[in-house]
């Protein structure tokens, strides 16, 4: 019926200018409207592959129209500073403006409900301490460790050259440099717009872009020449990430330019695979092993590891291969299985791999566990974009802090959320010629160091007015979290934390993961 309708409706447009139109000529020129709608009608009713447009010839154009700008009109026209995940307008305005060096003070109270389950919250004091003269550090560095590393308490995390843009990369290499803070080049190698005077932390992938052999191997040699450069300051080792842990990656042959080719050791043109899994080692003892070898190859720089959550059980035979080889690695950063920057499956997004916090938490409370927490740094990743986000992961048991999104909002990003399809409108996540020289590096490289100053300044400041001297004070009990609108508790009140060397106790270990401690094998995965 809706077919018929539109159809009769064209044709007696057609009629009535063909009759209008032999008194009054002029009219005819409607029929250059007229004709190609009703040609678009007849195909619209006789294709095959679109429902709606096979019953709703043109007018159904209007739905995917419409469905087309969704996201834009959702995000200028409807959404709250409360809405729009996965980072909330709030948030985001809140980095532009630091990254700006705007006023970024809000009037008339906060527009977040407090009386909702789940609203946090930082205990201050009566009389508040002296804020830090100067910005904080830790230093990331064990006993195997010739060259530790002082570094700031906010990072920037883990984004590859080929996934964001040279002008992207550079630019936060530069803010990085300007800031004295340190960036993770990603799991795609060390490119030459990596190097503009910024502390690298190179991250190594299962692919072992820019230290593999032509079968895809780990090449020693070329990874200790790479290594060598000043600039590289850490190297951390990627076993799995939030956005989509377990799962390996292809970087189609067509985005594998000379440049992308160059600094990930691959053919050019020719598709760039990374595995789901390591072939450096198999067993937990052979992974400690490797954090040996890497760090000798470097020169006795700071290794780490990162990984997202997944089973227990392999992370407390990483801590017994720790305890039975006299390997640890200097840091290990978690990351949240809410994702990040990169682009994933549904599947795995939303329903793999464990949260942020729960992570953060776990570790610490392992490594505390089984006395291993004072030789090993521990960074949290994903969504820090404040002060207060911060002092929270502090809380749960981190040491410092990584940030990809927040950076990428420094440097303009818009959430378009176009990452996967080389169209990003800012110029950040794409290749597109065209469109990465919209983004000006010496414009927004002083976005990202200024963003990064801002909400270390925003941290000292929270620290003040909590009464404390130094983050490294920063315990459980200092933050508080709704459950309820009547009930309340600290971190300290929610999670039951190890004493130091609990698990250990005449190899009869207590509280949580004891029985699975006792099944820890360094020689395999549990």
């Amino acid at each position: 019926m809706a077919r018929q309708s539109v159809f009769v409706f064209l044709l007696i447009a057609f009629a009535v200018v063909g009759l209008v139109g032999m008194a009054l000529p002029a009219v005819w020129w409607l029929l250059i409207f007229i004709v190609p709608l009703l040609a678009l009608g007849i195909r619209d009713a006789t294709q095959t592959k679109h429902t709606v447009l096979r019953n709703f010839p043109i007018i159904g154009h209007f739905r995917y129209l419409i469905e087309h700008f969704r996201p834009e009109i959702q995000q200028y026209l409807i959404e709250s500073n409360l809405d729009a995940y996965p980072v909330e307008r709030e948030y985001r305005a809140l980095i532009y403006q630091r990254a700006k060096g705007e006023l970024e003070t809000r009037p008339f109270g906060t527009q977040r409900d407090v009386y909702h389950p789940g609203y946090e919250w930082a205990a201050h004091v009566t009389v508040p301490a002296p804020p830090l003269e100067e910005e904080p550090r830790i230093t990331i560095g064990g006993e195997g460790c010739s060259r530790p590393y002082s570094s700031s308490l906010l990072n920037i995390s883990a984004m590859s050259f080929g996934s964001l843009s040279p002008n992207a990369i550079e630019a936060l290499n530069k803010g990085a440099a300007e800031g004295g803070f340190a960036h993770n080049t990603g799991e795609g190698g060390v490119s030459r717009h990596h190097l503009h005077g910024g502390d690298l932390i190179w991250q190594i992938g299962s692919g072992y872009f820019g230290c593999r052999t032509a079968e895809g191997r780990f090449d020693a040699e070329r990874f200790g020449e790479v290594a060598a450069d000043e600039r590289i300051r850490m190297i951390e080792l990627k076993l799995s990430q939030g956005a989509k842990p377990g799962a390996g990656g292809i970087l189609p042959g067509p985005k594998v330019n000379r440049e992308i080719a160059r600094a990930r050791a691959v053919p050019e043109g020719e598709p760039c695979i990374s595995p789901p899994a390591h072939s450096a080692f198999s067993t937990p003892a052979e992974l400690m092993e490797f954090i040996a070898l890497l760090r000798e190859r470097s020169g006795g720089k700071p290794v780490g590891i990162k990984f997202c959550m997944g089973r227990v059980s392999d992370f407390l035979a990483m801590c017994r291969a720790m305890l039975e080889t006299g390997i640890r690695p200097d840091f290990i950063t978690v990351d949240g299985g809410e994702g990040g920057t990169g682009a994933a499956p549904l599947e795995f997004t939303n329903s793999l791999g464990m949260p942020k916090r729960d992570a953060v938490v776990l570790v610490h409370d392992v490594l505390t566990g089984t006395d291993l927490r004072d030789d090993i740094r521990i960074i949290c990743s994903g969504k820090i974009l404040s002060g207060f986000h911060m002092i929270r992961a502090l809380a749960l048991g981190a040491d410092g802090c990584n940030s990809a999104r927040a950076m990428m909002f420094a440097l303009g990003c818009i959430q378009s959320l176009s990452c996967n399809n080389n169209t990003c409108p800012t110029g950040i996540t794409t290749q597109n010629p065209s469109l990465v020289r919209g983004l000006v590096v010496e414009d927004k490289a002083p976005r990202v160091a200024r963003y990064h100053r801002k909400t270390i300044e925003g941290l000292i400041k929270m620290l003040s007015a909590m009464g404390l001297n130094h983050p490294d004070e920063i315990r459980p009990h200092h933050i508080y979290r709704r459950s309820s609108e009547l009930s309340v508790a600290t971190f300290a009140d929610l999670y039951d934390f190890h004493q130091p060397g609990q698990l250990l106790e005449a190899n009869n270990g207590k509280g949580p993961f004891s029985e699975a401690w006792r099944q820890a094998r360094a020689d395999r995965w549990c």
